[in-house]
């Protein structure tokens, strides 16, 4: 008889599949690589305390919003201390290494010139832009993750998109491919 593994903890189950996507929301929203970690353990840690408190629902739903307040908790205490760190596109580029290094190149460059108009967009305009686009939440998910009403999600959404198609074009790239464009953010 085989020894029977221990049951996972509720953290565990509920928190710890979710972390990549609490990292990803918290580096688009403050922009700043430790700061998003520090960001995602303050989370973390807040999450393991109200664990007696959470229903066993969505814990992915529940975890970035415990991420997004600790975020833009951050945000407004950093207003009055001074701007954060330009997103390092050295640091972050893309992984993908296509066959000629012309077209490496020029997809380092298109990505670098989309990650800059979204860094451009204010808070609210990247946080449902993540949220939809590199998390997958459905509307009614990022709506219960931001706090706010399903059709302000819509509304915001649709506004990021236009800005970013605006940004997008101010830098000479045109509005061709926007749903492409925020594929891989």
């Amino acid at each position: 008889m085989e020894p029977s593994l221990p049951a996972p903890s509720a953290f565990e189950q509920f928190v710890l599949p979710h972390l990549d996507g609490a990292y990803n929301l918290a580096r688009w929203l403050l922009r700043h690589e430790q700061d998003a970690e520090d960001a995602v353990q303050e989370a973390c840690v807040k999450a393991h305390r109200a664990l007696p408190r959470f229903r066993r629902g969505d814990g992915r739903g529940w975890l970035l919003t415990i991420v997004r307040n600790v975020c833009y908790s951050r945000l407004r205490q950093a207003r009055g201390a001074g701007a954060t760190e330009p997103f390092d596109d050295a640091v972050h580029g893309a992984d993908d290494a296509p066959a000629e290094l012309e077209a490496l190149e020029w997809q380092q460059e298109q990505l670098a010139q989309l990650r800059a108009a979204v860094e451009r967009l204010a808070p609210e305009f990247r946080e449902v832009l993540v949220l939809h686009e590199l998390e997958g939440l459905a509307y009614r998910e990022i709506a219960d993750v931001a706090g706010i009403p399903i059709g302000t999600v819509m509304s915001r959404l649709s506004r990021a998109r236009v800005k970013l198609q605006a940004e997008m074009r101010r830098a000479g790239h045109g509005a061709a491919g926007r749903e492409e464009q925020t594929h891989g953010l």
